[in-house]
């Protein structure tokens, strides 16, 4: 069952500009020129019932602008949105109440009160029965490890902790879908493990259905199979995530740790290579990576040995670029 539905939503801003200097100002005070940005061109997907979908693009290609028409935020210049059979932009109690949205750079907490007097207000807010919200307030606060900082003033507390109580916030009334804007934006490793084991533990409770966005590569990884990419307002891919890293990486990352020198004739069936003392790290196409290692084995030197896909990073990177070079040629 679709969750949410798309279909050819647009969203455009009107943009004030100004021609530089004194007299450009000038100018402006008599007549005012705007240009149009297409923040959002025309996009189509759905997502069904507990899915969690990554999506992703650079710095400005809509994805937040997209989140938030989903969320009714704003309202979308053209098209349609639907989210749990509501259109967002309505607003209505009954949708808001179902879903929650988590912005790594948004705070929700109030600065001067505790986490607990946060908690307090949302469940007035939301109109949760007493029992439940106790209920399910300490089992947040138990899985999320917050018993010692709850009671707190927030303005104490360190950024990972303060995201950590963000969450359980945010998944108060039970939200079916959970809108993920950045939610491990500047925890370190430790944390940002944390926080995504919990995410996927309440999607497989609840059957949440989740939109992630993240520059955390790691966080796409470990939650979503499906991702979205968006370039420029425009979905250039829609699918499955490992699916997209075969195809976008022809190469391998071999790393092995190694007892003697490999020979210069299998040094150039590969692309590059770094060593260090008997470490080595060697790029090798796909296609040759069995005969690479048959010969690494053949000649009884591999101490070690590890094979990685290209960073995620790269994979983006490069799909984006060809989609945008693509398009400025058309």
């Amino acid at each position: 069952m679709s969750i949410i539905q798309v279909n050819n939503l647009c969203k455009f801003y009107e943009v004030y500009t100004k021609n530089p200097g004194l007299l450009g100002s000038l100018k402006s005070f008599i007549k005012r020129e705007y240009a149009i940005v297409e923040a959002v061109k025309s996009i189509n997907f759905t997502i069904e019932k507990g899915e969690v979908v990554g999506f992703l693009g650079a710095n400005g290609a809509g994805k937040t602008t997209t989140m938030k028409m989903l969320t009714g935020i704003i309202k979308p210049t053209s098209g349609n949105v639907n989210v749990l059979g509501h259109k967002p932009y309505e607003r209505k109690n009954e949708y808001l109440k179902s879903i929650s949205f988590v912005a790594g750079q948004k705070q929700q907490l109030a600065w001067d009160l505790t986490p607990n007097d946060s908690f307090i207000l949302h469940k007035v807010i939301y109109e949760i029965n007493e029992t439940d919200f106790l209920k399910y307030r300490d089992q947040l606060v138990d899985m999320l490890s917050l018993h010692s900082i709850i009671d707190r003033p927030v303005r104490h507390l360190s950024l990972g902790e303060r995201m950590k109580c963000e969450l359980a916030l945010s998944l108060l009334h039970k939200p079916s879908v959970l809108f993920l804007d950045e939610p491990t934006i500047g925890l370190d490793v430790n944390m940002q493990r944390s926080v995504r084991e919990f995410i996927t533990y309440y999607n497989q409770v609840n059957n949440a259905t989740i939109l992630l966005t993240s520059h955390y590569m790691a966080d796409v990884e470990a939650l979503a199979k499906r991702v979205i990419i968006i370039n420029a307002g425009e979905i250039v891919y829609d699918g499955n995530l490992l699916h997209l890293i075969k195809k976008r990486s022809p190469k391998k990352i071999l790393k092995a740790t190694l007892s003697g020198p490999i020979k210069s004739e299998l040094r150039s069936l590969i692309n590059s290579s770094s060593d260090s003392d008997q470490n080595i790290e060697l790029t090798v196409e796909r296609d040759l990576l069995p005969f690479v290692v048959a010969k690494l084995m053949e000649e009884k030197i591999i101490l070690d040995i590890s094979i990685h896909d290209e960073p995620i990073e790269k994979v983006l990177e490069r799909y984006i670029s060809s989609n945008g070079e693509n398009q400025k040629s058309c």
